[in-house]
């Protein structure tokens, strides 16, 4: 049954909108956004859907999908951040950081098919479809950049989650076939073609089922001592920081600071790195980046796991080109590059390797670069 057909038995009434939104993988440039840097990641194929319609009073009603016994009902007057909630609280962040600009209450129904505590953004998805119907529906004529800002504000202020800019800004301005080169502290963007298929290439998504949960405290300090360590450096952010200023500041900082410190810069310079190896097609030399990346944010970051360190572990020993942890650790997804023709039997080693080490069995997906947020029905 259609998202719209379940919309109207639930709702007794059809959607206005139905609009879209992918998940994403982050090639590289992990933990950097909130530092003003630059990320370079691409859509993924999985999408959130949101169907919505605005209504003749004030009263907001939110269901999934996915939980179609439940529908969530609040007012827009009782929408302020710090409310407890699950995942409808990103929701009606996105509905309250347009503020007055929505003048209706609002009927939502969203099926999201990005896997949930994977890495991949399932909540930016979810922030974005919902954000671009929104936008379209009450003529508030954002741009995506400004609607990016706007669901990025939603998670930060609503939901408390300290999030970037990143997973908004591609969920929304990602192109099929591209990875998008974004600069974080000004939102300025450069599509890079990234032909994978073309050179018999395949990125394998591993979902390692250590699910995540970032609003607990790990990311959030995190992103507080690199804050720290630009405030003792006097810079506006980690951005603004080469290697060598880093080294000669080094007795600024606390030791923590200066490993997590040590982790954004480095890691800023292998995004510049790894356009002008995308440009050359040399993708045995990205694929040494991505596990450079990793080793750091294993190492200098701490923010991987058991799970995480195996399945990169595993993928390398089994003819990949190169890979890492994505998203905010503590769990979730693994990326790695590999030949068409070796992903099968890495696939096997890696779910032998998960039984033997007593984890879950990982779930694996494959995807190319694809596009970005779009409306897919107006009625």
């Amino acid at each position: 049954m259609s998202l719209a057909t379940n919309f109207t038995e639930l709702f007794s009434t059809k959607p206005e909108i139905i609009c879209e939104a992918p998940g994403r993988v982050n090639l590289i440039g992990e933990h950097v956004d909130y530092c003003d840097g630059f990320v370079m990641p691409f859509a993924i194929s999985d999408r959130t859907y949101a169907a919505v319609s605005r209504r003749q009073d004030r009263h907001i009603r939110i269901s999934s999908m996915q939980r179609r016994n439940e529908i969530f009902e609040t007012t827009l007057d009782d929408l302020k951040p710090g409310l407890d909630g699950k995942w409808e609280r990103y929701i009606c962040g996105v509905i309250w950081a347009f503020g007055n600009q929505i003048t209706n209450g609002l009927d939502i129904l969203v099926d999201g098919r990005v896997a949930l505590g994977a890495g991949l953004s399932s909540s930016a998805a979810l922030e974005c479809s919902v954000a671009l119907a929104l936008n379209e529906l009450f003529k508030s004529k954002y741009t995506l950049p400004e609607l990016a800002r706007l669901a990025q504000r939603a998670e930060n202020e609503y939901v408390g989650m300290p999030c970037g800019i990143m997973d908004q800004s591609v969920s929304l301005m990602a192109q099929s076939g591209n990875a998008l080169l974004l600069d974080c502290r000004d939102l300025s963007t450069e599509q890079i073609p990234i032909d994978l298929a073309g050179a018999g290439l395949e990125l394998l998504i591993v979902d390692t089922r250590a699910h995540h949960a970032l609003v607990d405290g790990g990311y959030a300090e995190r992103r507080a001592s690199c804050e720290s360590a630009a405030n003792k450096l006097g810079i506006k952010a980690l951005r603004d920081c080469s290697i060598a200023q880093l080294e000669t500041s080094r007795s600024k900082l606390t030791e923590l600071e200066y490993m997590r410190a040590e982790h954004v810069v480095r890691d800023i310079e292998r995004v510049h790195e790894c356009v002008v190896l995308l440009k050359q097609s040399d993708f045995s030399a990205v694929g040494q980046i991505l596990t450079q990346s990793h080793a750091s944010l294993r190492d200098l970051f701490e923010i991987s796991c058991p799970e995480l360190n195996l399945a990169v572990d595993t993928a390398l020993a089994n003819n990949s080109l190169g890979g890492r942890m994505i998203g905010g650790g503590f769990g979730g997804s693994a990326i790695a590059l590999f030949k068409v023709a070796d992903i099968s039997s890495a696939k096997e080693a890696i779910a032998k390797a998960f039984t033997g080490a007593g984890f879950n069995e990982p779930r694996f997906f494959t995807s190319l670069p694809s596009s970005g947020a779009r409306i897919t029905q107006q009625l």
